[in-house]
């Protein structure tokens, strides 16, 4: 409740949803920015990792129900648009841990939205698509972060966002 408090001190929120992490499973315990971000107000893309072996299964399994049962600060149900991870990934990476490959980290910036691509051409044009109908007007323009993901982050870690004055 204080860290709540704060936020919407802070911030200026009104309403907030928590979605749990995965404390020790990766090196940054779960950041939200991988597993859900909004799109736009009352719409939140999230992802789903469809592999049962995998840790992030069961949470994001977790974060849809969440997301589903939630509601925006008018009390309307969220529309919650779902992008599953890459069946695959480049060879040399598919038997890293800490390989964060996963469609949400993204950025969106003046005019465009740059999206992460691993390599597997279905689930990269489903994100794509997906992200081309969420942000009408914006070019998505998919580049390789095998970089970045090796490190278990991804395109939005490694930026910082500054608001329009």
């Amino acid at each position: 409740a204080d860290v709540e408090a704060e936020l919407k001190y802070l911030l200026g929120l009104e309403k907030i949803i928590w979605l749990p992490g995965i404390k020790g499973e990766d090196i940054t315990d779960g950041h939200t920015d991988f597993y859900a971000r909004f799109a736009r107000p009352g719409v939140v893309v999230a992802g789903l990792d469809t592999d049962p072996d995998s840790y992030d299964h069961d949470v994001t399994q977790r974060h849809l129900e969440i997301l589903r049962g939630a509601t925006d600060v008018h009390g309307n149900a969220l529309q919650v648009e779902v992008i599953e991870g890459p069946a695959q990934v480049r060879p040399q990476y598919r038997d890293q841990k800490d390989f964060a490959a996963g469609y949400i980290n993204y950025y969106v910036c003046n005019g465009g939205v740059i999206a992460p691509q691993f390599g597997d051409q279905d689930g990269d044009s489903a994100a794509r698509d997906t992200l081309e109908r969420l942000f009408p007007g914006r070019e998505v323009v998919q580049i390789d972060i095998d970089g970045i993901a090796a490190g278990g982050g991804g395109i939005h870690c490694t930026t910082q966002q500054q608001p329009v004055g």
